[in-house]
């Protein structure tokens, strides 16, 4: 029996060189690199308008494969706001603080992950699913939390972290940083939220931290903070959410226009409970904006909040609407 030939050869190889030296590259970017590529592997001109999404995908299929056994993956990362793709080579062993160690010091990996517990903790709520963080807010995030120690007679008593934490225009420089890293988005209004690049990166990383499911007898209920798009399946934290807040329902703007494309405005309904899909009800800043905007979520001094495991979370999730 003849051996099946080994679809990898030199032309992946060059592809893959493409991702070692970028890290992220748009489809539009990678066009004219895989056209040079196949022009040098097949002794023909290809041109970049020849080259397509499926041709890309081909590509990764086959490198993916192979990269696989060293636990990389080349991801596509879909634009929330227009679904334009662009595509990422992710490490699938390491998390947000393997990540950013490499070139950040330890007060200012701690200073993210306190930012990203404020955007899908504290600013992620039943009702409010802003899963974003203002500038201001992001400063009062700073410093170490205080923690709790526990005294000889079993009792606790807090104390300040000493010497832990950013100064304020460390921590503003760290913000800036984070979107010159391609980690974090900063939107017209103000908004810092996790990049299309993040969300590839990170994704699986930020279901296990933020998605709480009850151990074996244990009576607490799951709490799903990191939600898919009912459409497209891709994590959603810009979008529109069933007006029903007990659905899980949760689609991105675009899908939202895709999906309904065809149906009268009072006609559209949940695809999963079947309420009417107002449109009125938003993830993503819009939901803070909607909700009293800076006088709900603008200020982390005002807002009302309790400490658990280090970790903020906004006490309103337990209030009624």
């Amino acid at each position: 029996m003849a051996d099946v030939e080994d679809p990898y050869n030199h032309s992946h190889r060059a592809f893959l060189q493409a991702f070692l030296a970028h890290s992220i590259l748009t489809f539009e970017e990678l066009k004219p690199i895989l056209a040079a590529i196949l022009s040098v592997h097949d002794d023909r001109e290809v041109l970049p308008n020849d080259i397509t999404e499926p041709d890309v995908s081909t590509y990764l299929h086959t490198l993916n494969s192979k990269l696989a056994p060293v636990d990389y993956e080349i991801r596509p990362a879909r634009s929330q706001k227009d679904h334009s793709t662009s595509y990422v080579l992710v490490n699938l062993t390491s998390d947000a603080v393997t990540q950013l160690a490499t070139t950040h010091s330890p007060d200012e990996i701690a200073f993210v992950k306190r930012v990203l517990d404020a955007m899908f903790e504290t600013h992620n709520t039943r009702n409010h699913e802003v899963m974003a963080i203002t500038r201001m807010q992001a400063r009062h995030l700073s410093k170490a939390p205080r923690t709790s120690i526990a005294n000889e007679d079993g009792g606790t008593q807090t104390q300040s972290v000493a010497a832990q934490g950013l100064t304020l225009p460390q921590a503003e420089k760290m913000l800036d940083d984070m979107v010159e890293e391609g980690w974090f988005e900063n939107s017209a209004a103000g908004y810092y939220s996790l990049s299309a690049r993040a969300l590839a990166e990170l994704r699986d990383w930020l279901r296990e931290t933020y998605n709480e499911m009850p151990g074996e007898g244990d009576e607490d209920e799951t709490v799903i903070r990191i939600r898919n798009c009912e459409a497209c399946t891709e994590i959603v934290t810009i979008g529109q959410r069933c007006s029903n807040h007990a659905c899980a329902c949760r689609l991105h703007d675009i899908c939202t226009q895709r999906l309904f494309r065809s149906q009268a405005a009072n006609a559209r309904r949940c695809p999963k409970c079947k309420e009417e899909w107002t449109g009125k009800d938003f993830v993503g800043e819009k939901a803070a904006k909607r909700n009293g905007g800076s006088r709900q979520h603008g200020s982390t001094a005002s807002s009302r909040q309790v400490t658990q495991n280090g970790a903020r979370r906004d006490s309103s999730e337990d209030d009624g609407e």
